[in-house]
């Protein structure tokens, strides 16, 4: 009939759901990250321990109240509102940057992701956000922001479009362009030289995949049109997650030490002296026009041969070799003599100072040897060897020490001692009587300190024991520096006058 007769009561066991919410509501209050919630009316009824500590304020002193009216900074409350109102719809959203105010008065920055909160039957009841306090993050990169601006090198970047988004003061102080002439832009369809525009995109294109190129080289076009020569270092630019995101360049200007080393190129190349570069294979990188008008080779007959095998003489080609060798380890050798031979097949003799080449590190990276032609100096010095050799006078000579070092052929005649009885012996000691030793000895003595003497009478004691009077001029003899390195004596046989 219808009548009330009772109550029947369907349960179901919540037991395991309550242990899980209290599970999870223990789990967001104690994480290490600030977790808030708002029901739909915008009003705080979620605040974690880290929240708390994060910001000051207490559960009981932010719960029911507005969030976004009472702890959102007034400039970003338009944005945070919208945030939570897209998220109220179910349309949530990641990484949204925002700033809260702390109970100190202090603005801290956060990185928000909203998430939509619903109930069991999926209405919307309000919204959870969980925060990360990028506070110092933001304040390192806006140091790291300060430092690229003002660094003292060109910094520029592009996204993976090839757009400028990264033009630094140091850039526009040398190209000339303000950051508003350049963001946005394509760096090299508006800026890189036609001739550089394929090599400068290939390396941002390698970047982009994650192939950095170091210390490439272009030029850039400044707003005034001049031509200017950079040193490219150029960086992948990541995310946080490692995507690829653009290319930053560090720049270095190089168009004065270009000009400088294109100088330097041309008074090596024109320099009145044969100067030749070898790379750490030996293999011949310079050869200048004078090098080429004394040994007849061109420079493309040259660069690229290996200078010991093809150009030195058979009985030198290991003495070179150990030159070259102990300039590579940074031994360098001063006034070293050996002979090349010219396409004429004509030999010529050359002085060389072998110097170590090194790269802006400080490596080896070749020799450079500056010659000197003593082709027609030997000759002279053997023609002068010759005459004195041979000269009707006997003429002798004695180094810093006093011991022998010319001895002539009249010389020999005269006094009966072969060359190799006398060389490296004490001229005084040996060859001179007692009892001119000490004035014979003054003679060599003020030679050797510049001041020559002529006419000077003395004996000398042959081979057979004889005693003959010399009249001898003593001359201080010097090497190229103008360094005292012994006396010549020119003499003349009076025994019989």
């Amino acid at each position: 009939q219808g009548n009330v007769i009772g109550v029947v009561g369907i349960g179901q066991d919540i037991t395991g759901r309550i242990a899980q919410e209290r599970e999870y509501a223990k789990l967001i209050d104690t994480a290490n990250a600030p977790i808030f919630g708002v029901d739909n009316k915008g009003q705080v009824n979620v605040w974690n321990q880290c929240a708390m500590r994060l910001v000051g304020y207490s559960p009981e002193e932010v719960m029911g109240h507005s969030l976004v009216q009472e702890f959102i900074t007034k400039d970003y409350q338009a944005s945070v509102q919208m945030v939570l109102d897209q998220a109220l719809k179910g349309e949530e959203t990641a990484n949204f940057e925002f700033p809260l105010m702390t109970k100190a008065g202090i603005r801290l920055d956060v990185l928000l992701n909203a998430t939509t909160r619903r109930d069991e039957q999926g209405n919307v009841i309000g919204v959870v956000g969980i925060g990360q306090d990028i506070t110092g993050r933001i304040a390192q990169e806006r140091e790291y922001a300060k430092l690229i601006d003002t660094a003292n090198a060109p910094i520029f970047g592009v996204d993976n479009k090839g757009q400028v988004n990264v033009w630094n003061q140091c850039a526009m102080k040398l190209v000339g362009y303000t950051t508003e002439e350049v963001m946005g832009h394509s760096l090299v369809q508006e800026f890189i030289t036609d001739d550089f525009k394929s090599p400068v995109q290939a390396v941002l294109d390698q970047a982009l995949h994650g192939k950095e190129t170091a210390n490439f080289e272009f030029p850039l076009i400044t707003k005034a049109g001049a031509r200017i020569e950079i040193l490219l270092n150029a960086t992948t630019r990541r995310d946080e997650q490692g995507n690829i995101i653009g290319v930053v360049g560090i720049g270095q200007d190089i168009t004065a030490r270009l000009a400088q080393e294109r100088e330097y190129s041309k008074l090596i190349d024109t320099a009145n002296a044969p100067i030749f570069g070898v790379d750490t294979d030996c293999r011949v990188n310079v050869w200048n026009q004078c090098a080429r008008k004394l040994v007849g080779y061109t420079m493309d007959e040259v660069i690229g041969k290996n200078l010991v095998q093809e150009f030195i003489t058979k009985e030198y080609k290991s003495a070179v070799k150990s030159v070259l060798d102990k300039a590579m380890r940074g031994k360098e050798t001063a006034n070293f003599e050996f002979p090349l031979i010219t396409k004429n097949g004509i030999r010529i003799e050359v002085l060389l100072n072998a110097t170590t080449r090194r790269d802006e590190q400080g490596n080896v990276i070749g020799v450079v040897g500056i010659g000197q032609d003593i082709t027609g100096r030997i000759a002279q010095e053997r023609e002068y060897s010759k005459l004195i050799d041979t000269a009707n006078a006997p003429i002798f000579g004695v180094d810093t020490q006093g011991c022998v070092n010319v001895w002539n052929q009249c010389a020999m005649k005269l006094v009966g001692y072969n060359t190799h009885e006398v060389m490296g012996h004490s001229l005084v000691k040996e060859f001179i009587t007692d009892d001119y030793q000490v004035s014979v000895q003054t003679v060599l003595d003020r030679a050797l300190s510049g001041e020559e003497t002529a006419n000077f009478e003395f004996p000398l004691m042959t081979k057979a024991g004889a005693r003959i009077e010399i009249l001898l001029n003593a001359t201080t003899r010097r090497d190229e520096h103008g360094k005292v390195i012994g006396v010549v004596g020119i003499g003349q046989d009076i025994t019989a006058r």
